[in-house]
């Protein structure tokens, strides 16, 4: 299957469907759902494949959080159901941070399917990675802002970032499915600009199609039961119609209104590269026990297109020591027992070692009783265990360790100050000391004001369909 290059101004359609089958490709669906959004008329599949969600790593390190086998499985059922029914199928945020590398990963598996499938699909790959050398111009223009809590940008930054990625909108994957793409598998892109681009290029209504593609963004999750698959949205020149593509599942008003408040800043309005949407005025309808429709959610354009620079760094090499606690004895006083291992660890790291914070963070999470929380959590009886994580940051993986190894005798029997025994902790493992590698941070937040959308993307298409 190759579809017809679209050329020109789109004719006019009634309505366009969007099958979601799931909210990150990888994450696994029933087949069957995926046959019934295509019973049910799909012009196109559309789902995310990334999300800084899972933390800076994935980007500054230009790997996937997700298993190989687990995208195959995935990819395959979508491309059996692009070629059947002769509809695009588009993946955003490749390789979970959309670096080239990502884009690459998840092309390659494609690639694999197709030929072993026997399925003539065109591919096209949209790089969203961006050089400090490259973004050092528009920095000097003045033409990159932060966005809060970040200030100014500077070289230095930009520079020190191991992979940087812009975040686009729809702008070139309509590009590449113009140019003849059955199969578009983007770099980093906005969540929405993945469910929105076929619509928007189809001719459909802004408004509409940007709130559909934030409703169905995350698959099921703007259903009753968002375990039980993705989703199929209906647009039309009034507005949009969704449901669950699993009959025994449901969307109901307070399910589809919901989903804007996950994610957004503002559960009314929320910024694309293009401009922005406004839900204020939406009302939403139950059709049916299953179906919702929403009409009056408005697009406004912006009068500057901006993109999303996203960036990671190393901030040193971390080394992870686990122990747990049950003595009730320290666990009545788990805050002095902390506090007390922090003083000792510290002051044996600087009579073995020679180093004193900040050229080194140890960092000590007692779960069971404050890790998640904090200061904040509620309560106020001792707990039965705690396990004691030790996180060691240093600039090198061989001090983290060895910081962590000086932290091990502490971690095995240090006694709160009124005990007259030693204690024997757990530790979980043998050796106790893991080393994670490199340690990353988000370090840019910022936009960048540019001519055309697409100008920092830069789009490759097969020659040929595959196989």
């Amino acid at each position: 299957m190759t579809h017809t290059p679209v050329t020109g101004d789109p004719v006019p359609r009634e309505s366009v469907k969007v099958l979601a089958p799931v909210g990150m490709l990888g994450a696994g669906f029933a087949p069957a759902t995926v046959d019934r959004g295509l019973a049910l008329g799909a012009d196109v599949i559309a789902v995310d494949g990334g999300s800084t969600d899972s933390g800076p790593y994935y980007l500054g390190s230009g790997t996937a959080k997700t298993a190989a086998a687990a995208v195959a499985r995935d990819l395959r059922i979508l491309l059996r159901a692009s070629a059947a029914a002769g509809i695009p199928l588009i993946v955003g945020s490749c390789g979970t941070s959309g670096t080239d590398s990502g884009v690459d990963w998840v092309a390659g598996i494609a690639e694999a399917i197709l030929r072993e499938e026997g399925l003539d699909l065109r591919v096209a790959r949209i790089y969203s990675e961006q050089t400090a050398a490259v973004l050092k111009e528009p920095l000097n223009e003045g033409r990159i802002h932060p966005l809060p809590p970040l200030g100014d940008l500077d070289a230095a930054t930009l520079d020190s970032c191991s992979h940087i990625v812009g975040m686009m909108g729809h702008e070139p994957i309509v590009a590449a499915m113009e140019a003849g793409a059955d199969v578009v598998l983007a770099g980093r892109a906005t969540d929405t600009a993945v469910a929105a681009a076929y619509p928007l290029m189809m001719g459909m209504p802004s408004g509409p199609t940007w709130h559909a593609a934030k409703i169905v963004e995350c698959g099921g999750q703007c259903t009753t039961n968002p375990r039980a698959g993705g989703v199929l949205a209906t647009i039309d020149q009034g507005g949009f119609t969704i449901e669950p593509l699993d009959p025994a599942n449901a969307c109901t008003p307070t399910s589809v209104a919901a989903h804007m408040l996950y994610e957004t800043v503002d559960p009314f309005r929320m910024r694309e590269p293009a401009g922005t949407l406004d839900v204020s005025d939406a009302v939403y309808t139950a059709l049916d026990e299953r179906r919702v429709r929403v009409e009056e959610s408005r697009f406004e354009p912006a009068r500057q297109h901006t993109i999303k620079l996203e960036g990671a760094r190393v901030t040193g090499y971390e080394t992870m020591s686990f122990t747990a606690i049950r003595d009730p004895h320290i666990l009545a006083r788990i805050e002095e027992w902390a506090a007390l291992m922090h003083q000792i660890l510290a002051a044996r790291v600087r009579q073995t070692l020679g180093l004193e914070p900040p050229e080194y963070a140890a960092d000590l999470r007692l779960y069971g009783y404050d890790a998640v929380l904090g200061a904040i959590d509620p309560s106020t009886m001792p707990p039965r265990e705690v396990g004691v994580m030790l996180l060691v940051n240093a600039p090198d993986q061989a001090t983290a360790t060895d910081i962590a190894k000086v932290a091990n005798p502490l971690m095995l029997h240090l006694p709160t100050p009124d005990m007259d025994y030693l204690p024997s902790l757990a530790f979980a493992t043998s050796p106790a000391e893991t080393e994670r590698g490199p340690a990353y941070e988000f370090v840019l937040h910022h936009v960048v004001d540019v001519d055309e959308p697409s100008e920092l993307f830069r789009i490759e298409i097969a020659e040929e369909a595959s196989p």
